[in-house]
């Protein structure tokens, strides 16, 4: 079994159970979601492996972090995560990438991340949640931050929060490959 299948086999068992935990039906997680009656179906069947965008959605509609719909197996109070056990959810062919490095479900899903963004490339989110921040801290290179309809620019050694239930995303205006950390906090689902 490969590590994408298991992963398949964890999101669908963990979103299965998460839904049946909240007394979701089908239909109340895909209105609350916005992800399609016959999608969840497919994702808790394991028979499709779904966007970072739809898992993005699910999770945020069950007030919880992408790390708990992924996890594997539950661990100790302290998780330690080996650099190649972290999760590249999303990836360019010119070198772009968003990998998770580390999440918790403390008052709410915690999620830390390392994004690389080459020359060029972006990457950018629908609304989450409301009181849903996320902080950045760029070590390499210029991030441009969109936030609703105005832009920032977050150079080298700066850092970012903002609440993030407006329309955002990240874009490397530069010449050099943008390097930056981001945390993501979710309120719990009410």
């Amino acid at each position: 079994m490969t590590d994408l299948d298991q992963l398949t086999r964890a999101l669908a068992r963990n979103l299965r159970r998460r839904r049946n935990e909240r007394g979701f039906t089908l239909d109340a997680l895909a209105a609350r979601s916005g992800v399609s009656r016959g999608m969840i179906i497919q994702i808790e069947q394991a028979r499709t492996n779904p966007s970072v965008g739809t898992t993005v959605k699910l999770a945020d509609a069950l007030g919880v972090g992408i790390t708990t719909l992924l996890d594997q197996e539950r661990g100790p109070q302290v998780q330690l995560v080996p650099a190649e056990q972290a999760v590249r959810m999303w990836s360019t062919d010119a070198g772009s990438h968003g990998t998770l490095l580390v999440g918790a479900e403390a008052h709410g899903p915690l999620e830390m991340w390392e994004w690389r963004l080459m020359p060029g490339e972006g990457s950018t989110s629908d609304p989450h949640p409301s009181g849903t921040y996320e902080l950045l801290h760029v070590t390499v290179g210029e991030a441009t931050l969109t936030v609703g309809d105005e832009t920032y620019p977050v150079p080298a050694g700066s850092s970012a929060a903002f609440e993030a239930s407006v329309p955002h995303g990240y874009r490397n205006d530069g010449t050099e490959p943008v390097v930056m950390t981001m945390t993501v906090s979710v309120p719990p689902a009410r």
